[in-house]
């Protein structure tokens, strides 16, 4: 207890560990506790630290829960970036140097203005007011990085059924109050009168979340309709390839082909490596072959737009056959998709030249995707780790989409990681979710966030499932997280406010 409390390596080195084993607590893991331990950990380890030292504190828990939680990125960066093992750790120890900061300056402020020695049950809340705020900060700032939020560690635990309610912030929420209360129980022993307040903060929220696990927020708008996902498993190294671009659209072809009718037939992200104008005649092919069988395809395909006179070029979903619509993504991957001031980085090295790295921004206000009927929210990959985001389409539709291609990132928990945040905007929705990919992993996703079918990774294969369009809205979906975003503002706000009449005192 004393290495965590005070300032020195030893402190440091445990919040590093504190922060690494967050990614146990997530997918595929799924140690739950250790989101819990962790955060108990981090909010202990600032207690006794000038602000100063809390900067470094807060740094080496961000060095450690990014660390060991995205190391998947050297797979892109080194397999797929062509840079060289050195180069690729290189870039991948700066990337986390500078992400860090995310945790460092909130330690820091944490330190500096909010802290409440005095005052424990006031001081966890502030603590778990501010955690959410660092959150959301990482999820917004340059675009944003929101991987690795402390609440995805609850979609199978006690906590699950909060999402509904306040989404994975609130879930968030409500594990960073829990650890700073477990941490004050000693001190709320000694002042009866808050003791019986600071319990029931901490054990109400896990009632509530264990009673309404399985609540259905959400009812059926129609009959289910059958679903068959392709999954191509098609190398990365070949995907952008002239040569063999036929050779792809024959494989999703041909397996459609061979696929048993149903109402939805579904490829992934940049099924089709073409650019949608050229590549129309056999995308209409495709669709006449749908509707002959009273189905929708919806496949990704890249989309060429002429705007102000130039050529802009959008990752893209686009709906054949018995629908209509094209929808263009928002949210782009760094280096992926764009690169940030790449005026200066492109021809460096080989990793900021990947192909597709020069998309443009799908415009905010876009119709959703119809097919069969129903409106369907599209997430392209990358988008459906946006909570706040997600909600906006969610709100919209009767069934949630999510096409991707984690070849990216090979054998790593990546690709299980972006499963586990696809499960929680399904819950968070109350609505089902295809997720459709090149190589795994395809699934179907109930409303309550639970996978009801699934094929293997890293094989060619069809999903054949059933998924039913849902109607009324969550309470997230209603209210998204204004509410909680209220209550945390005047939580910090308060703790600002009594420490500095306490440091006047």
């Amino acid at each position: 207890m004393r290495w965590i409390t005070r300032p020195g390596w030893p402190g440091n080195l445990l919040a590093v560990a504190a922060g690494a084993s967050t990614s146990l607590a997530l997918a595929p893991f799924d140690v739950w506790p250790l989101a819990l331990l962790a955060i108990a950990v981090f909010y202990l380890g600032l207690r006794q630290l000038s602000p100063r030292q809390a900067l470094g504190r807060g740094w080496c828990y961000g060095f450690g829960l990014y660390g060991a939680g995205t190391s998947w990125i050297y797979v892109s960066i080194n397999t797929y970036g062509g840079a060289s093992p050195l180069l690729a750790t290189l870039l991948l120890l700066a990337f986390f140097a500078a992400i860090a900061w995310f945790f460092a300056l909130p330690a820091w402020l944490w330190a500096r203005w909010l802290r409440r020695d005095e005052a424990p049950l006031a001081d966890a809340l502030g603590f778990a007011a501010l955690w959410l705020l660092q959150e959301a900060f990482r999820g917004w700032f340059l675009t944003g990085f929101p991987w690795l939020y402390a609440g995805y560690s609850q979609l199978d635990g006690p906590l699950a059924g909060l999402a509904p309610l306040g989404g994975v912030w609130l879930v968030s929420f409500v594990l960073a109050l829990s650890a700073a209360l477990l941490c004050n129980l000693p001190r709320l022993r000694a002042r009866r009168g808050l003791l019986a307040g600071g319990l029931v903060l901490l054990i109400a929220p896990w009632v509530l979340g264990w009673a309404l696990k399985g609540h259905a927020w959400t009812q059926p708008s129609g009959k289910p309709l059958t679903v068959a996902a392709i999954q191509g498993n098609v190398e990365q190294d070949l995907k952008w390839d002239p040569a063999h671009v036929n050779a792809q659209l024959a494989l999703y072809r041909d397996l459609s082909f061979a696929s048993r009718p149903v109402d939805l037939l579904v490829w992934p992200e940049t099924a089709v490596p073409v650019l949608k104008d050229q590549a129309q005649g056999f995308i209409d092919m495709m669709g006449t072959f749908a509707t002959d069988r009273h189905s929708s395809l919806i496949t990704g395909v890249p989309v060429r737009e002429r705007v102000d006179g130039q050529s802009r070029y959008y990752n893209g979903v686009t709906v054949a056959g018995g629908g209509e619509g094209t929808y263009l993504k928002q949210k782009l991957v760094p280096f992926g998709e764009y690169v940030p001031l790449q005026d200066m980085l492109r021809g460096l090295i080989e990793f900021f030249n990947l192909p597709m790295s020069d998309f443009a921004r799908g415009p905010a206000q876009q119709a959703l995707l119809e097919a069969k009927g129903h409106r369907i929210a599209p997430y392209i990959c990358y988008e459906v780790v946006y909570p706040e985001f997600a909600a906006g389409l969610a709100a919209r539709s009767d069934l949630l989409l999510t096409i991707s291609n984690d070849t990216w990132f090979g054998t790593s928990i990546g690709p299980l990681q972006h499963l586990q945040m696809a499960q929680m905007r399904a819950l968070e929705a109350g609505r089902w979710m295809i997720r459709a990919t090149n190589n795994g992993v395809t699934a179907l996703i109930d409303p309550f966030g639970r996978i009801t079918e699934r094929v293997p990774q890293f094989q060619q294969a069809v999903l054949y499932g059933e998924v039913v369009p849902m109607q009324q809205l969550t309470p997230y979906l209603r209210w998204r997280s204004w509410p909680l975003a209220l209550v945390c503002a005047l939580l910090l706000g308060w703790a600002a406010l009594a420490r500095r009449r306490s440091a006047r005192a």
